[in-house]
């Protein structure tokens, strides 16, 4: 991780801190019958110091995945996630 803040995507409540302390926050709003609108904030915190900063990336995109609903895999022009090198056919034992 880098000395600054991040903001990942265009998502809101995406804060990645120098601390290695990534937290995800969202509001979820239910209309009641009477037409009332009741907030419930969501806060989920990871603690990336606990893993080795070569998997911080694949950290951070199974988490939006799972949370957010969001896939960034290979959208990111700085990615260290590349996909395997495509192989012809007859490339298999390689």
């Amino acid at each position: 991780m880098q000395l600054n803040d991040y903001l990942v995507t265009n998502l809101t409540g995406v804060d990645i801190k120098t601390s290695s302390n990534v937290r995800m926050r969202n509001t979820l709003t239910l209309i009641s019958d009477n037409g009332e609108a009741i907030d419930l904030n969501v806060d989920i915190e990871a603690d990336f110091e606990t893993i080795p900063d070569k998997y911080h990336e694949v950290f951070l995109n199974m988490l939006m995945a799972k949370y957010y609903g969001k896939v960034s895999f290979g959208d990111n022009p700085f990615s260290k996630c590349l996909p395997p090198v495509k192989k012809k056919w007859y490339q298999f034992w390689r």
